[in-house]
């Protein structure tokens, strides 16, 4: 349409040009005139679109008004003034923007006023060669083929647009696809240049780095310790031009390190629309992470191992205690009566350590019902005084209520397993002369069990809650994961925490409740 307004120009300036050496054909120069503001006004306001409709307004003020002119300004030229090449312009708006019988038809109705123009000028002088007529066929058949090819090339053109944008709709959604799954992996994953920035980090990769908030164009994480020292491993792996793999100890801002396991892999050159240069996509594994999920595989293959074993040991262990209760009932010698309490003990002991296992093994099958509301203080105080009853040799917790009123939503028999398992702790951990217990609760549906003792490992510590897991030879290490367990299933948190009280040293777990009105 820009060209058009500039053809119109042209054509004014040579009507004006013409008029002032000799002032004939004023209407010409009004012709011009009119045909400028006309495509003026297509480009101002017109929104040219492809259109198969050949009558089509568009068409109109745009291919039928361009060979209207130059059709009129051929047939009355002045002297040797030629306008051919002009209708080469609508033909090509035809061939590009609209179907193939409209690009024909424009180029056969500029045939048609050559081939007038020649008739019109043997008319007015006759006599002359019929080579205007030849030249006026010539012309034609060229705007015709101009016309197939170029909507040819139009259409094939149109075909590749509409199959580049399937691509690139294709691309765009594989890139976001990628991009979700790959800032959802807990596996850091970084791409970097052989100059050592950074194309794209994950927030693992991000976090690992010691900069969990990083941005592209990330210039803040390649200032952090940790990425200058994966950088210059990664740089050399770029130059050897092998894949390779290792272990670090990434420093944090914090002072403490993070150790990783690292696996590069080297794109080829130009493989990712970069040029020539070679890309490093590094892969990254914080390798406490992958201890606890070896861990946790290994607990789970140690749960059903165990929960199979206690099956078959339940039938035997009541047989045995059967025996030893019958045992019990005949006349035995002092001596024999000692071994069949230790029996008798053992057994009990045995067997509470396969109720355990088996309570593992069922306990995520069990869904939680919702439970009346328990008072809190109510229940404690009761399983307090139950547990100082079966516990005669021991001192008494001091148990302190603090929450009137305040109601849990726990099963009763739940929250009686849950205390007598920390009871039970505290009164196994606790230094010989020093047992106290600390039993209190307070207004917000919180339970809190104190007892004095030395500071634990940091390998006990971070495996607290784990099954299995005890310090003890004689404990299964199962009472405070299914206190944990047991909790989670009524909405609320068992957590440990090293506390001083009475001036010593001490270990407070506390649960936290989902509180109801009692």
């Amino acid at each position: 349409m820009g060209a058009r307004v500039l053809v119109a120009v042209g054509l004014l300036g040579i009507q004006a040009i013409s008029y002032t050496r000799e002032p004939t054909n004023l209407w010409l120069l009004m012709l011009c005139a009119a045909y400028l503001l006309a495509t003026a006004a297509v480009l101002r306001w017109s929104k040219p679109s492809r259109s198969d409709a050949y009558w089509a307004p568009g068409w109109a003020w745009t291919l039928w008004v361009d060979l209207t002119v130059f059709g009129v300004l051929q047939t009355f030229q002045q002297g040797e003034f030629n306008y051919t090449p002009l209708f080469v312009l609508p033909v090509l708006l035809a061939s590009i923007l609209g179907p193939l019988l409209l690009a024909l038809g424009s180029a056969a109705f500029a045939t048609l006023v050559f081939l007038f123009d020649a008739f019109s000028s043997e008319v007015l002088r006759p006599g002359m060669p019929a080579t205007s007529y030849i030249q006026g066929a010539i012309t034609g058949a060229g705007l015709f083929l101009v016309a197939l090819l170029a909507n040819q090339l139009a259409a094939r053109l149109g075909k590749e647009q509409a199959q580049a944008r399937i691509n690139r709709a294709w691309a765009d959604a594989e890139s976001q696809v990628n991009q979700l799954i790959v800032t959802g992996l807990s596996e850091g994953v970084l791409v970097m240049d052989a100059q050592g920035h950074i194309w794209h980090a994950n927030p693992a990769a991000c976090a690992m780095l010691g900069d969990r908030h990083a941005e592209p164009p990330y210039e803040r994480l390649e200032r952090t310790l940790a990425w200058q020292l994966l950088s210059a491993w990664a740089r050399t792996v770029i130059q050897i031009g092998q894949d390779d793999a290792g272990e670090f100890t990434l420093p944090k801002p914090s002072g403490e390190g993070v150790p990783v396991h690292v696996r590069a892999r080297l794109s080829p050159a130009g493989a990712t629309g970069a040029g020539s240069q070679t890309t490093c996509v590094l892969f990254m594994e914080d390798l406490h992470d992958v201890e606890n999920r070896v861990r946790n595989e290994k607990l789970a293959a140690m749960g059903r191992v165990s929960a199979a074993v206690a099956h078959e040991i339940r039938n035997p262990l009541a047989a045995i205690s059967q025996a030893n209760a019958l045992l019990s009932e005949e006349s035995l010698s002092p001596a024999q009566q000692r071994l069949t309490f230790m029996i008798g003990q053992n057994a009990q002991r045995l067997r509470r350590t396969v109720d355990d296992i088996l309570d593992v093994a069922k306990l995520p099958n069990r869904p939680a019902q919702a439970p009346a509301a328990l008072s809190l203080d109510t229940l404690t105080g009761e399983l307090v005084a139950e547990w100082n009853h079966q516990h005669p040799a021991g001192p008494e917790p001091d148990w302190q209520p603090g929450a009137p009123g305040v109601g849990i939503a726990f099963d009763a028999e739940h929250f009686r397993r849950v205390l007598v398992n920390l009871l039970d702790n505290a009164r196994r951990h606790a230094p010989p002369g020093q047992l106290r217990i600390d039993v209190t609760t307070t207004p917000a549906g919180t339970l809190e069990v104190w007892n004095p003792g030395p500071p634990l490992a940091a390998t006990v510590a971070d495996h607290l809650f784990e099954p299995f897991t005890s310090s003890q030879s004689r404990s299964s290490g199962l009472g405070l994961y299914l206190s944990r367990e047991l909790c989670h299933r009524y909405g609320a948190s068992l957590s440990y925490r090293p506390v001083y009280r009475h001036e010593t040293y001490g270990h407070a777990f506390t649960v936290a409740f989902k509180c109801i009105p009692a």
